[in-house]
């Protein structure tokens, strides 16, 4: 949670925008700004990808290992 909370707040102060601003204009409210920013593991996946909508990106799901070296693997 702490990389995409971090990514967010990057995003959020590029786009010039404090976090009561970015609260209104993404459509969330500021205690789950401050909530997501400060890694919170609990915040609401719908209101991540509101957020991440208004700032143009997208949540994907990537592996977390090389595939390679799994199917080296003896069987």
């Amino acid at each position: 949670m702490n990389e995409l909370s971090k990514a967010i707040k990057v995003l959020r102060k590029k786009a010039g925008l404090t976090q009561i601003e970015f609260s209104k204009r993404a459509g969330v409210g500021l205690r789950f700004v401050r909530d997501l920013e400060q890694g919170k593991a609990s915040v609401r996946l719908d209101k991540v990808n509101k957020v991440l909508a208004f700032l143009g990106h997208h949540l994907d799901i990537v592996p977390n290992y090389d595939k390679k070296r799994i199917s080296e693997r003896p069987g």
